[in-house]
């Protein structure tokens, strides 16, 4: 019989709130607050020593493609060997890691770069595990390419944060000034903005996975115009990032075989939920990351779930944090992060 140690912090209710970490991230201020106070916390707090961790790699998760990625590790035998945690937000996770009562994370890359500032240089990313997860909507087909943008209006969430900077930087790079050429209508949240496109009062509309599969089943007519992680591609040169696995150097070091091993059954469990879909869609259910299989099997093929490494994932993230370094320094905590950041490169 399988060992499965998995706290579980918070119970998925429904697809859109299970699945929120699929576009979450966290904003300048937001990653800024959250890693300095858990860093200064962390000041007058031993870190707990890797060796003697109870249940080897403390690995925490938020709900959503992390864990989804995650999942079919956590249900192997290999697994048995990790402790597993999930977290229904990254603040929740940040002061554990700071502390050293985590050894890794899955987290927003923006938040990855903002730790390693924070902490001095104690966390490195060792793989990229969620890329571009954003695509822009419409109700109609006027919308082919991005130069279709110009003269209209897109409604959408995250001013200030990731989502904002990705957008403007795609405009600009095709020749639209985003404050002159198009409108951009912030909403407060995805549900917000999905409202409003099913209400009629806006038919062009960006938005995160999962709330595009919730979207597409419910607006007749509703249509990916663009996928947001393509275009990026197009006009920087790599692809957009999303999510991370980032460890504490410590633990790392303390065992580097050991480490690699994890990220091997990580490997295989990304393979796993691209290739078996229905499987680890049952084992999502289990886990309680969603609430039913069928809505994870849905989800799975949109989330853009990878495992990346090496030179790769370095060039993917160096762009990304460039943009938005330029856009604001906050956001990636004030400065870009150094070639020792980059685990294995």
């Amino acid at each position: 019989m399988k060992c499965k140690r998995v706290l579980s912090a918070v119970m998925a209710a429904a697809l859109c709130v299970s699945l929120a970490a699929c576009g979450s991230t966290a904003s300048s201020s937001q990653a800024a607050s959250t890693a300095e106070s858990a860093a200064s916390s962390a000041a007058a707090e031993p870190a707990a020593s890797p060796e003697t961790a109870a249940g080897g790699l403390r690995v925490a998760g938020l709900k959503g493609p992390t864990t989804m990625g995650l999942v079919n590790l956590m249900d192997s035998e290999d697994g048995a060997d990790y402790s597993f945690t999930m977290y229904g937000a990254a603040d929740e996770i940040v002061p554990l890691l700071v502390k050293g009562d985590l050894d890794a994370a899955a987290i927003p890359a923006n938040l990855a770069a903002t730790l390693y500032q924070k902490t001095e240089g104690a966390v490195e990313v060792a793989c990229v595990n969620t890329l571009g997860v954003l695509y822009i909507l419409e109700n109609g087909e006027s919308i082919q390419s991005v130069a279709d943008l110009k003269g209209q209006t897109i409604v959408t969430t995250g001013k200030g944060t990731t989502p904002e900077y990705v957008l403007r930087y795609v405009l600009t790079r095709n020749g639209l000034d985003p404050d002159a050429d198009v409108t951009i209508e912030y909403c407060s949240e995805a549900t917000e903005a999905l409202s409003q496109v099913q209400a009629g009062m806006a038919n062009i509309v960006m938005l995160p996975q999962p709330f595009v599969t919730s979207a597409l089943s419910q607006v007749e007519g509703l249509r990916v115009a663009l996928d947001m992680n393509e275009e990026w591609e197009k006009v920087a040169g790599s692809q957009l990032v999303t999510g991370v696995l980032v460890v504490r150097k410590d633990a790392a070091e303390a065992d580097p075989d050991a480490f690699a091993a994890f990220l091997d059954g990580y490997a295989a469990s990304v393979e796993a939920a691209n290739s078996d879909l229905e499987g680890t869609a049952a084992l999502c259910e289990e886990y309680g990351i969603v609430a039913k299989a069928a809505l994870a099997q849905k989800a799975l093929p949109e989330c853009n779930i990878v495992f990346e490494t090496g030179e790769q994932m370095k060039t993917d993230l160096t762009n990304y944090f460039q943009v938005l370094y330029d856009a604001d320094p906050a956001s990636v905590g004030g400065a870009l992060p150094g070639d020792d950041f980059y685990y294995g490169v």
